[in-house]
């Protein structure tokens, strides 16, 4: 007996023409092999194609292909020559009388030929089942074994591509990466139809394959919840970083019903660093993305929704309701809202930085991008400890790290830790008072010309990669009119608000604002969005927790 594949999906396809051969070989199949392989039976060259391109797209494996000889339009040999585009790990098998004998003889230089099968084959256990067991066994000591997992079509200098690989590992979606460049991404396009002139093209594990798919659609198809479950909750949290997080623990846990709203992925800036060292009960350290998967299983385990790819665009008060709309009009709302938006990296405002934003310049450790990094001389853009995490990181693989900053040295802005294993590291050097000042490539990063602050001298260097850190914009120009901002954009709260003695404008309370709180009963800011914050994961977490327990006290005295 055939032995049991490593998957029930795997398929061993049969076609022929006659409706009553089909029948009875798919029958002798099933009676031997369908307790561990799928039958899939076409009566068409073509309809057998187009099984198999939709085999392709749902990750399914197909062992063994039987194929008759003689059919219409498209005969064995043909059909043959066109599945091995798709499936170049099939055995393959072509079903011949005896008078087309030298066809098949033929046909093994065409296809690669595994074997050919005379009919009829009765009996199936001398004539039939001894060929396929062995076709399976051959088949399962090679290597095409599936992915169960979204596969991501794309070109290794589409910005666009390396924004979906980013968004699906950030959010801890499996995916697997193909080139279009390379014959399993060649296939794969061919599959969903595509000549590889739109990237990327993502195909969910069910199958279907979604074109340069924005990030909403993108989230609703590999399982990201991006609809809220209820009109109404005790809290909406607004940004998904530690402070965002922590609040939606802290909330859900303490019985409030609880949203938590993120635009992109979870875990904010922290989420992208390689490594944090210096957060309380981590001693040997954890990874961004370690830190934001268990916070975001946390909270899901209290009972809090988080919702992705989810833009806010507005804050509007409306009685005690506090409301919050979304970019495609639909809109949520609460007793109480926490702003945790967080910051972004700045852009680099030098010539060709947008142009190659996604080709070789990257904001933010783009940690997807690491393994091309292999060999290579990479620039990292920074002085803060975001910038000295992902030179450490890249330093394992990378021929060198250069470190540029605008200031005297590092010790300005980074930890002292830091500072420390870098002044260690071998392939790591600093470049103080040295700025980007243009960025050159056709298609990709190829060349990066530096200038000293001090004296202007300029100088061309070779990267292909540059990597940026450099300080920290606010995401809350959505807020305008409604929650007061310092000059900058960050959030002004709690005492801030009262610095001359008086209440904000507007305010209508019989007491002033609560520590974090905006100047608007029930908003509140945690984080790095508020105005002078400490812009540490630590004080994050702790300020989100803080505004959950003001939440509470707010409620109380509405």
């Amino acid at each position: 007996m055939a032995q049991a594949a490593d998957t029930a999906r795997t398929v061993i396809m049969t076609v022929d023409d006659d409706p009553g051969v089909s029948r009875a070989v798919a029958r002798d199949l099933r009676r031997r092999y369908g307790a561990s392989y799928r039958i899939v039976r076409a009566e068409s060259g073509e309809s057998a194609l187009d099984a198999l391109r939709e085999l392709k797209l749902r990750g399914d494996l197909v062992a063994v292909i039987l194929a008759d000889y003689r059919m219409p339009q498209m005969n064995g040999i043909e059909f043959l020559e066109q599945a091995l585009d798709v499936y170049p790990g099939a055995r393959r098998v072509l079903l011949t009388a005896y008078a087309d004998t030298n066809a098949a003889i033929d046909a093994i230089n065409v296809v690669d030929l595994d074997h050919y099968l005379l009919k009829p084959w009765d009996p199936p256990e001398e004539k039939l089942y001894p060929v396929l067991d062995d076709l399976l066994q051959a088949w399962r000591s090679s290597d095409f074994r599936p992915v169960p997992a979204t596969k991501v079509v794309g070109h290794r200098w589409s910005a666009r591509s390396s924004d979906v690989r980013e968004f699906l590992a950030r959010n801890q979606v499996p995916y697997r990466w193909y080139s279009s460049d390379e014959p399993e991404g060649r296939r794969l396009l061919a599959a969903a139809g595509e000549d590889g002139l739109r990237l990327p093209v993502v195909i969910t594990p069910d199958g279907t394959p979604l074109v340069e798919p924005e990030a909403v659609d993108l989230a609703a198809r590999v399982g990201l919840a991006t609809t809220p479950t209820a009109d109404f909750y005790d809290l909406v949290v607004i940004g998904g970083g530690p402070a965002g997080l922590g609040a939606a623990v802290y909330g859900a846990s303490e019985g409030l019903r609880t949203v938590l709203v993120e635009r992109s992925a979870t875990g904010g800036q922290a989420g992208q660093s390689s490594r944090i060292e210096n957060y309380l009960g981590f001693p040997d350290g954890v990874s961004g993305a370690q830190l934001t998967d268990r916070a975001r299983r946390q909270a899901a385990k209290f009972g809090a929704e988080i919702l992705t790819a989810r833009e806010v665009t507005a804050l509007e008060v409306n009685g005690a309701a506090r409301v919050v709309r979304f970019s495609d009009g639909s809109a949520v709302a609460a007793h109480s809202v926490i702003l945790a938006t967080g910051v972004s990296y700045r852009q680099l405002q030098a010539p060709g930085c947008d142009d190659l934003t996604g080709c070789g310049v990257y904001y933010g450790s783009a940690l997807t991008e690491a393994p091309a990094c292999q060999g290579q001389d990479i620039y990292i853009v920074g002085g803060a400890n975001s910038a000295g995490q992902a030179a450490m990181y890249l330093s394992r693989g990378a021929k060198s790290v250069t470190l540029l900053v605008r200031g005297e040295s590092l010790t300005a802005s980074m930890s002292h830790y830091l500072i420390q294993q870098i002044e260690e590291s071998p392939n790591i050097r600093v470049r103080a008072r040295t700025v980007v000042e243009e960025a050159h490539g056709d298609g990709h990063l190829e060349q990066l010309t530096l200038r000293d602050v001090d004296t202007g001298e300029t100088e061309q260097v070779d990267a292909q990669f540059v990597f940026v850190f450099i300080g920290a914009a606010p995401l809350t120009g959505w807020l305008d009119g409604t929650v007061l901002r310092d000059e900058r954009g960050f959030i002004l709260a709690g005492p801030d608000l009262t610095a001359d003695g008086r209440p904000p404008e507007g305010w209508e309370l019989d007491r002033p604002p609560y520590h974090l709180e905006t100047n608007v009963p029930g908003v509140f800011v945690a984080g790095d969005a508020r105005s002078e914050s400490a812009k540490r994961v630590a004080s994050a977490v702790g300020e989100g927790a803080m505004a959950v327990m003001l939440v509470h006290r707010y409620l109380e005295q509405s």
